[in-house]
């Protein structure tokens, strides 16, 4: 596979808010960027409640890492599914004096028709979490908890 690159762009609006882009996700029909604001999280000083924040992202994209990996590999594998949801929560701590996102906690919810398909479930949902780049990219330890539920 050749190298591919992701365009990102953050413009700083008032107080510890900004407003993240990017040029690949502009919507030709419509004219419209789709846009997200951002900031600093209330925990912080001048942090702000209800807005995505660098570490509701970077928890986000290992979820939705998880889910497209998921996807893909499902496909390949033609495991037939019902629904895929995933809750997640990143863990923010100070280790020797630093910011980290120490660890990554995801409970994927899988629902299929067939119960003798359980194991071979769980298989592809671990294997999505071993194939998923972002987590292989990141230092924070991945903890997952999958929950097969059997629905006629």
């Amino acid at each position: 596979m050749e190298k591919h690159s992701y365009n990102v762009n953050v413009s700083w609006t008032q107080d510890r808010k900004g407003v993240l882009s990017s040029p690949e996700l502009y919507n030709k029909e419509t004219n419209e960027t789709n846009c997200l604001n951002v900031a600093t999280p209330p925990e912080f000083p001048g942090g702000m409640p209800n807005i995505w924040s660098p570490e509701h992202l970077f928890t986000a994209a290992v979820t939705s890492c998880l889910m497209t990996t998921f996807l893909a590999i499902a496909e390949f594998s033609k495991l037939e599914f019902i629904s895929f949801k995933c809750g997640s929560k990143g863990i923010l701590e100070k280790i020797d004096g630093r910011f980290v996102m120490s660890e990554i906690l995801l409970f994927p919810e899988l629902i299929i028709a067939d119960e003798s398909k359980r194991g071979r479930a769980e298989r592809i949902v671990e294997k999505a979490e071993k194939a998923c780049l972002i987590s292989n990219a990141i230092t924070s330890k991945i903890s997952m908890e999958t929950k097969i539920i059997i629905q006629h």
